[in-house]
């Protein structure tokens, strides 16, 4: 680290010559601004791997420099110092973009463990995701929303900033924090994923920041909690809103302090941990019922990334389903089965309400009780959708496409003879599909995406409702 220079922003002297000694011990060499204009002068002309800055300098707000290294010098982290207690500057200033925070009175340990952390980003670590389809990282999909959260993890992969995965159940919220602690700084570290709805209320104290021996009844020895076993890497709190609220005040403090105090221990431990937190449920609604804390949903939620259901990208479904294929065959040590064009077509308007995990289990069904390498749409044994709006992207249902082409009118008995629901579900999308195809002079493709779904999906429903 010998090469590395750092900019140290402080009006303080105390402080400045603290974090000086600091990185002078760690082979860093320093410069030190005293003002918010000095340090605008200096990175201007001058190079830096580091920048540490105070919240409140004497002609300014630290984070205004925070903005300006974000946009113009991206490659540069820059961190926090804040005061005692003052987390909401720290949010603000990582929402700006900085790297991460150190409070005051600075603790050494954390202030060598932020400087190690942002100075490994020089180092080429990041896997290359440019395959089209994200073949190369592992999140897979050629649609619009999947290669914008790819280009999106690749951004918080640089930074320490506390990330929320919103998302429904199978949807991969997992595999995206792998990729955030793949691609970033403490990939030579763990990750450690740990399901907060999973844990027995009474453990999850001790499974989180550790007990000592003889701390209760059972503890017959010590034992390291995940915080600790992450130190270095990345904490995943999966199912974060099932923790409950006595549990919530702790991991609050845990991760301000950045230290843990296991069960029955005197001191807190320090622990230099990213904490990446996801859930199927509405945090904020969790937080308006008060199940969840404000100010902790405020600390985890500093930056969102949501994960789109399946059924909003039927695009990637093909491509899914030929990953999952090719690694059932892989386990089986045997010759990938493919799919029909059929068993293509169905899947395409299939709703997928448990996503990519319900895809994954429906193909291994299908390749355990199928003869052929070819599947067939018999072969997915797929459920019945209830109704025709069930095939749809939410908002481009069969009753909404009606509308929207003043095909259909509410059902009536002048207009629909009694019948069952469904049939009378049916004849609605299907007058809804033919006049959308009268007004496209039978385009399919045109009709498709005036009815908001893929051409491929069209097709199945043109089959099942024997339109020719």
């Amino acid at each position: 680290m010998s090469d590395a220079t750092a900019l140290i922003v402080d009006d303080e002297t105390d402080i400045l010559e603290l974090v000086t000694i600091t990185c002078t011990r760690m082979g860093i060499r320093t410069r030190s601004a005293a003002t918010l204009a000095d340090a605008m002068h200096q990175i201007k002309h001058e190079q830096f791997d580091l920048c540490l800055t105070d919240m409140r300098l004497p002609d300014g707000d630290g984070t205004e420099l925070v903005r300006t290294i974000a946009e113009h010098y991206p490659r540069m982290p820059v961190a926090m110092i804040t005061a005692f207690g003052n987390m909401d500057s720290a949010v603000a200033a990582m929402k700006a973009g900085a790297f991460d925070f150190v409070s005051k009175p600075v603790d050494l340990q954390v202030l060598r463990n932020l400087i190690d952390a942002a100075l490994r980003l020089r180092e080429p670590h990041t896997p290359p995701t440019d395959a089209a389809d994200g073949s190369t990282s592992g999140l897979l999909g050629t649609s619009r929303q999947m290669r914008e959260i790819r280009a999106l993890i690749a951004k918080l992969a640089r930074n320490q900033a506390p990330v929320f995965i919103n998302g429904e159940s199978g949807t991969g919220k997992e595999l995206a924090a792998r990729l955030i602690h793949e691609q970033g700084p403490r990939v030579e570290n763990a990750f450690v994923p740990v399901n907060c709805g999973a844990i027995p209320t009474e453990l999850v104290e001790s499974e989180l920041f550790g007990h000592l021996k003889g701390s209760f009844t059972g503890a017959v020895s010590d034992k390291q909690g995940l915080f600790q076993a992450a130190h270095g890497g990345t904490l995943f709190l999966d199912e974060i809103a099932d923790l409950p609220l006595s549990m919530q005040v702790k991991l609050l403090r845990a991760i301000q302090q950045k230290s843990v105090r296991p069960v029955g221990a005197e001191l807190e431990v320090p622990v230099d941990t990213r904490i990446i937190s996801a859930s199927h449920r509405d945090l904020k609604a969790a937080v308006d019922s008060g199940a969840f804390r404000q100010d902790l949903f405020y600390r985890v939620n500093v930056i969102e990334l949501t994960i789109p259901p399946l059924r909003e990208r039927p695009e990637d479904i093909d491509i899914l389903a030929k990953h999952i294929l090719e690694r059932i065959a892989t386990v089986a040590n045997s010759k990938p089965k493919r799919l029909s064009d059929d068993a293509s077509d169905a899947l395409s308007g299939y709703p997928f309400d448990g996503n990519v995990r319900e895809l994954e289990n429906i193909l291994e069904r299908a390749v355990a009780l199928s003869d052929g390498d070819l599947l067939h749409s018999a072969d997915l044994r797929l459920p019945n959708v209830e109704s025709a709006a069930d095939a749809y992207p939410a908002g481009n249902g069969a009753r909404e496409c009606a509308a929207a082409y003043g095909a259909v009118k509410a059902p009536s008995d002048k207009h629909l003879p009694a019948q069952p629901l469904e049939a009378q579900l049916d004849e609605i999308e299907k007058q809804a599909i033919l006049s959308a195809l009268d007004s496209t002079h039978w385009n399919r493709t045109a009709a498709a995406k005036l009815l908001g779904m893929t051409p491929r999906s069209l097709r199945y429903r043109l089959s099942k409702l024997g339109i020719d």
